[in-house]
């Protein structure tokens, strides 16, 4: 697998798109995947990202999007995000990213008032519609598993089920190794995934609160689950996940640190391919 990083380290630091993607290049990684707007986007924006990325050989590899309404109870809310999520698969097919990284809501009012089974069915029908949109640009969508009590994919059996349900090639998983740790999944249980997952995230925490930190920093044991993802076989990207520096100064260090230690743990593990 290839070891990447989500963009957004260096945006929430307050470096700029440009600054941050060369910084990636020098540091090292594979590839990136680019946090972004796709409604709001300029041209000069996409410009700047695909001509840097390709002066930097540093290839795309996912765009990541939180897009809650897509199992919200009124028909226009979920027909917006739905517009919504087109258009940033459309943008993943500008820069020939492979995957969209979509993130899924959670039941509201918890789980009372409206029927669970009922914002499942949405979501289902929303990912179907997007899967069938995606395979026209040559696109997959990564479903992210949320470690919160009320995320509707909050573990990896829910995780399978809904994958199951959607029942569409273009329809898969991402890996999320801390949130895995949150959600008291142990490696064992990632043989689930096999022929479903096609992208990973990798952050540490402090097994308790979500984090997002590099590797090495919190509590995390990495190589049983590095290895069980081994064992899937996965032709895809080890992207790291890095929120909100404790000091943005020296954030370009934050990133070298999760870099080499997630490189480390490839190495060991045999992980990372050339």
């Amino acid at each position: 697998m290839k070891l990447g990083i989500i963009n957004s380290a260096f945006g929430q630091a307050g470096v700029d798109t440009v600054t941050g993607l060369e910084h990636m290049a020098r540091i090292g990684f594979d590839n990136v995947d680019i946090f972004t707007e796709a409604m709001t986007i300029t041209a000069e924006e996409k410009r700047a990202i695909i001509s840097t990325c390709e002066k930097q050989n540093l290839p795309i590899a996912s765009l990541p999007v939180v897009a809650t309404g897509l199992i919200d109870f009124n028909d226009p809310v979920r027909a917006f995000h739905v517009d919504r999520c087109k258009k940033f698969i459309d943008l993943c097919a500008e820069f020939g990213a492979g995957n969209l990284l979509l993130v899924l809501g959670e039941y509201i009012w918890q789980r009372e008032v409206i029927a669970p089974v009922d914002q499942w069915n949405w979501a289902v029908e929303t990912c179907r519609e997007l899967g069938d949109y995606a395979d026209t640009k040559n696109v997959d969508i990564a479903l992210e598993l949320e470690p919160f009590r009320l995320s509707l994919l909050n573990n990896i059996h829910e995780m399978v089920r809904f994958i199951d349900d959607c029942d569409h090639p273009r329809v898969r998983a991402n890996i999320d190794i801390s949130h895995l740790v949150l959600a008291d999944t142990g490696p064992e249980q990632v043989a689930q995934l096999a022929g479903k997952a096609i992208h990973v995230h990798i952050s540490d925490c402090d097994g308790m609160v979500h984090g997002d930190l590099p590797p090495g920093r919190g509590v995390v044991k990495f190589a049983p689950y590095l290895h069980a993802i081994k064992e899937l076989g996965i032709d895809g990207t080890v992207a790291i996940e890095l929120e909100y520096s404790p000091d943005p100064t020296k954030i370009v260090e934050w990133v070298e640190e999760a870099y080499r230690e997630t490189a480390r743990l490839m190495e060991l593990t045999g992980l990372r391919s050339s």
